[in-house]
């Protein structure tokens, strides 16, 4: 029973990310101290909330664009439409759109 909240703690961290910036799988789930790159992916896949969560902002880490419920190419227009460059399906400078989460004390 603890997916539904992992879900609703991706959703609230993924909420800070800006127009015009983008985070990965990994520095989410890194963000919320967890391992579980494909659990935040599932979390993307299962967003009730987009647009107000911005699932179209998390990309792999190697800068391919990932999936996406409503098509790769929806994806890539909504980056796009907000700046983000890509090209073949990949993000070009990926550490140029890339968010940082601010870095929070350990538990």
């Amino acid at each position: 029973m603890a997916q539904p909240d992992f879900h609703e703690r991706c959703y609230a961290a993924l909420r800070k990310v800006p127009k015009g910036k983008i985070t990965t799988y990994a520095d989410l789930a890194r963000h919320l101290g967890s391992k579980g790159y494909r659990a935040v992916g599932n979390a993307m896949n299962r967003n009730p909330y987009a647009p107000q969560v911005p699932c179209h902002r998390v990309v792999r880490s190697n800068g391919e664009i990932g999936g996406f419920a409503r098509g790769t190419p929806a994806k890539i227009r909504m980056l796009r439409a907000e700046g983000i460059e890509i090209v073949s399906e990949r993000v070009v400078n990926l550490d140029n759109f890339r968010y940082r989460f601010p870095r929070t004390k350990q538990r």
